[in-house]
């Protein structure tokens, strides 16, 4: 009895949602082609990370190297991002990851998918808003600031920042009022937001390389004592140290792999372009294109605009606030900051409205499920908007603005980023080299009468599949040169097991990398053998057939790559501080309280077979929160 109990547990977890059948018919009419695509997804992502976060890493984190810095974060996302395509050709009608998993992998990667993806669309929100906040005020000559510090210091080193930010507050709530009352999305707006933003990132660009000094890129403790000696800077010091070494690397390989960890959050906003699959004229051709594009040209201005911030100004002078509009008062063209804080202002109000947009429908997505409180699923009948999952992210989101430091956050959105992509990386990989699973309501039914003829002892499986002498033959050579449940079980193991192998191997070399590189015997050989096991199981998994099924686009040189890209997301997701892991493991004991508490019991996939959800797109009005384009 405690057996089948335990059976039908695990079923919950693993629960897969059907693909509608008749979905396509009612989706939002498709209009979205390649060039509104990569707006999209160029709109989304040059916001606070190129304004404000550069500056940041800069100063305390990398100096001149944080064009590194971007450089690795950039590729990591490249490989997230080919993994987001072929998901994204397979299944276009699914709207995020949190669908992405909820279909192919389950209930419970579904949940915690989602949850991270909540956790930094809200914080992105916030770190957006104090970016704005800083913009503003850089163009009113940071009074706004000094006033707030002056009345309302609330400073504790370590936890809460200088002032309180009641402008990035009163920017979110105000735009959390305009989205109650049923604002939409415009495609038009976007792409006019998005051409000044590249407009005034070219310009900061080519003024850095005319403006910019190689020697920049070489300082000495020298170099710091002289400008220290007549500087006012808050952050001169006596000796350089705390600000690094000097030299293009002050802060060493240590600071790049931090830094770039930091960096990651830049390239957020590409999954953006998978959300609008069922609105894309050929989404197995645009999405994917759309969203290596849109990486692409959001690298060239990462990379460019770090390079040329560095050029401009002394990395240790750089001011982490509002970094480019004090770097042009530097080199003494005062008036270009007005130009660049203005443009500041465009990019960031076009990456705010995307991310606030973006989270209600996540948020009404999990609570129409049931894996969420029901009542953030409530459609308010006068606007079509789902007015308290736009209240209570909003809220949150506010709140974060308003008490916590912009790089503290930074690095939680990160860590709970990485984990989801890293999620939806792993739900790929599966995918690949599982029978065709993307299961109808028919299909979904026959698999549950499955699954409980097993419970009771009787398997439905016969030939092949019903025997297990054979099972590390088939390891090496599969009976079928198409997939198989057996070999779909064998790859779901391996894949875990690999996964568990390159966590450990992370936290290796995150910690003691330089006793395994120096040849410690006794860390140096678990390094070895570590990695003799991952490239074994590698093999299991290469050996096992793929699903045939034709797609547009698919992921090349599986399974190394989405590999690869777990190795590289788990490895930036160990170059957090203790306080970011200690925030975030608050955030998922939230969430498995509420998972456990009220989801798994609450979910309408297991509850109200009769009347399974629908996709977002499927119930959502189309007024709500703009499917449509002016």
């Amino acid at each position: 009895m405690l057996h089948q109990y335990v059976r039908q547990f695990s079923q919950k977890l693993v629960h897969r949602r059907p693909l509608e059948v008749g979905a396509e018919s009612e989706s939002p009419e498709a209009h979205l082609n390649t060039l509104d695509l990569v707006a999209l997804g160029v709109g989304r992502t040059l916001g606070a990370g190129v304004y404000i976060l550069v500056g940041a890493v800069a100063k305390v984190r990398a100096g001149p190297a944080t064009v590194i810095c971007f450089l690795m974060a950039g590729l990591s996302c490249v490989l997230s991002g080919l993994c987001y395509a072929e998901f994204g050709a397979r299944v276009p009608g699914s709207s995020s990851a949190y669908l992405y998993s909820y279909i192919t992998m389950g209930q419970l990667c579904a949940f915690i998918t989602g949850w991270n993806l909540i956790l930094s669309l809200v914080i992105g929100t916030a770190c957006i808003a104090q970016g704005w906040s800083s913009a503003l005020d850089s163009l009113t000559g940071n009074h706004i600031s000094q006033g707030l510090q002056g009345t309302l210091s609330l400073h504790v080193p370590y936890f809460l920042p200088t002032y309180a930010d009641f402008v990035a507050l009163g920017l979110v709530l105000l735009l959390t009022g305009v989205l109650v009352l049923g604002a939409r999305e415009s495609t038009l707006v976007n792409k006019v937001f998005t051409v000044i933003n590249i407009l005034v990132l070219s310009f900061i660009i080519l003024s850095g390389f005319i403006k910019g000094d190689l020697h920049n890129w070489e300082l000495t403790e020298q170099d710091y004592k002289l400008n220290a000696s007549g500087s006012t800077d808050i952050y001169s010091l006596e000796r350089l140290d705390p600000l690094g070494s000097g030299g293009f690397m002050p802060f060493g390989f240590e600071g790049i792999l931090h830094g770039a960890a930091t960096c990651f959050y830049a390239f957020l906003g590409f999954d953006s372009i998978a959300m609008r699959g069922e609105e894309a004229l050929n989404p197995q051709h645009s999405i994917p294109f759309s969203i290596m594009i849109s990486l692409f040209i959001c690298f060239l201005a990462y990379f460019g605009v770090s390079a040329a911030l560095t050029l401009m100004v002394p990395y240790y002078q750089i001011q982490p606030k509002s970094p480019l509009p004090q770097a042009f008062l530097h080199v003494g063209w005062g008036p270009a900051r007005y130009v660049v804080a203005v443009g500041t202002l465009c990019a960031l109000t076009s990456s705010l409205l995307g991310t606030m947009f973006t989270m209600p429908r996540l948020i009404y997505a999990m609570a129409k499920d049931g894996l969420l409180f029901q009542g953030l699923a409530w459609i308010y009948d006068c606007t079509g908007t789902p007015v308290m999952a736009i209240m209570a992210s909003g809220n949150i989101a506010g709140v974060m603005a308003l008490l916590f430091e912009f790089m503290d956050l930074v690095d939680l959105v990160s860590v709970g980023t990485l984990l989801a992509y890293s999620l939806v990386i792993f739900s790929m990989l599966v995918l690949r080299y599982q029978p065709y699973q993307i299961l109808s309501k028919k299909e979904k039914t026959e698999d549950k009468i499955e699954m409980k003829s097993e419970i009771e002892g009787s398997p439905l499986d016969s030939g092949p599949e019903a025997g297990t002498s054979n099972i590390l033959k088939s390891l090496w050579f599969p009976p079928s040169t198409i997939p198989t449940r057996k070999s779909g079980q064998i790859v779901y193991g391996c894949a875990s097991l690999i996964v568990l192998l390159l966590t450990i191997l992370s936290l290796l070399l995150a910690q003691w990398s330089s006793q395994v590189f120096s040849g410690d015997p006794g860390l140096t050989t678990v390094a070895v053998l570590l990695l003799l096991l991952i490239t074994g199981v590698t093999v299991i998994i290469w050996r096992q057939p793929q699903d045939p099924t034709y797609l547009y686009f698919k992921v090349p040189a599986l399974p190394v790559l989405p590999l690869v890209s777990i190795f590289v997301n788990i490895y930036l997701m160990m170059q957090m501080t203790s306080g970011t892991w200690a925030l975030f493991g608050i955030w998922a004991a939230i969430g498995s309280v509420i998972y456990f508490g009220y989801g798994i019991r609450h979910s309408l996939e297991e509850n109200n077979e009769q009347q399974p959800p629908a996709s977002t797109s499927q119930t959502l009005d189309k007024n709500i929160l703009g499917a449509g384009s002016s």
